[in-house]
């Protein structure tokens, strides 16, 4: 014998009230639990933030041995590499939170990200012009340059503004040449000028001019005696097309405001900080960045570093240093596609019950929403 039972005509506004709930549920679930998602050469960045940690180290413990002392003060995160506010070496004046904020080695996770977006790839060649004033940022160039196994061709400066590499026994060339003897950053430089006004150190002192000589000597690198800023400028595409040799140069890598690179104050603001895909439109003040960037080179601007540092998610003028693996260039958080799944799995298999199989008539009752009489079911 059958059996009959009664099916509603129409689905009860309890049931639909409760559909209602498990939809908002998931959804709200899906918006606030957010999980971490690894960004693009991760394994990249976290190598290169370990090499300029390291890198950070060493220079510390030399400059510890020399017995030169930090100023908690300038160096609250009492890295080592903050240097004074002036020295006989000091070229110019200084942003001491922007020097703060370098000393962060995640700013080489930074570099790699850009190197990535400008379609750098693993054995390339690029070129870098470096400043005294930006040793950290030096550190991390030369630190994505390791990880991503890319051929450097570096030409830097010995002078430095304020809070920068301007200790005359700890200049760039120096730390240069310590983490390159400690086997971190094997890269050295091709030529290294004394910087400051005509990438000549217009300005300084005898004294301090010959300090600078002296770095230079003491480093074992070439000197780049320019008698021009026009002259600088010859010599430094100069040197980089011949060691360049058959190889293409697939980025120009500027860190600070080096005269000659940047091409003067006015040339400086032109470029916006970070990654130059274009030149600037309108006419442009010669340098090393502007006749790169005309040829179709990407121009990698490394200034106004709090600005790359909010971009980035890393901290502006930091008390503590950070540890490698922090900020939003290694993750982002982002709606999970596993709960999503779970939650319309939830959603489907709930309505399948309370309305294919009548779980909603037979749990809560049958206020049914609209008119209509019950239908037989055998």
């Amino acid at each position: 014998m059958k059996k009959l039972y009664w099916r509603p005509a129409t689905v009860s506004v309890r049931v639909l009230a409760l559909l209602c709930l498990v939809a908002f549920a998931g959804l709200l679930s899906v918006e606030q639990l957010l999980v971490p998602e690894r960004r693009p050469m991760y394994r990249e960045k976290l190598s290169a933030a370990q090499t300029a940690s390291r890198a950070f180290h060493f220079i510390k413990e030399e400059r510890e041995r020399m017995g030169l002392p930090i100023d908690p003060e300038i160096d609250p995160m009492q890295s080592g590499m903050m240097g004074e506010l002036l020295s006989p070496t000091t070229t110019n004046t200084g942003h001491l939170a922007a020097k703060q904020t370098t000393v962060n080695p995640n700013f080489a996770a930074v570099v790699v990200e850009m190197l990535h977006r400008a379609n750098v790839h693993r054995g390339d060649t690029i070129a870098v012009g470096m400043s005294g004033s930006f040793p950290a940022l030096n550190v991390a160039v030369l630190s994505a340059c390791v990880a991503m196994d890319l051929r450097c061709l570096v030409i830097s400066s010995a002078g430095s503004s304020q809070w920068g590499a301007n200790h005359p026994q700890l200049s760039w060339p120096a730390m240069e040449k310590i983490v390159s003897e400690r086997g971190v950053l094997p890269i050295r430089s091709l030529a290294v000028s004394p910087g400051g006004v005509d990438d000549r150190a217009v300005g300084l002192s005898k004294r301090g001019k010959d300090m600078l000589d002296e770095a230079i000597a003491a480093a074992g690198l070439t000197k780049l005696t320019p008698k021009s800023y026009d002259d600088s400028l010859d010599q430094r595409m100069s040197l980089y097309r011949e060691h360049a040799g058959t190889e293409e140069i697939r980025a120009y890598i500027n860190v600070g405001g080096g005269t000659t690179s940047v091409g003067t104050r006015v040339g400086k603001h032109m470029f916006a900080p970070g990654l130059n895909l274009s030149p600037p439109r309108g006419p442009t003040v010669d340098s090393v960045m502007s006749r790169f960037a005309v040829r179709g080179t990407p121009v990698i601007h490394l200034t106004r570093v709090e600005t790359l540092a909010e971009r980035y998610g890393l901290p502006v003028a930091p008390t503590e240093m950070a540890a490698p693996g922090e900020g939003r260039v290694f993750s982002r958080t982002v709606r999970s596609k596993v709960l999503a799944g779970l939650s319309l799995l939830a959603l489907f298999g709930t309505m399948i019950g309370l309305l294919r199989f009548d779980l909603g008539h037979r749990l809560i009752g049958s206020r049914a929403l609209g008119s209509g009489r019950p239908e037989p079911m055998v």
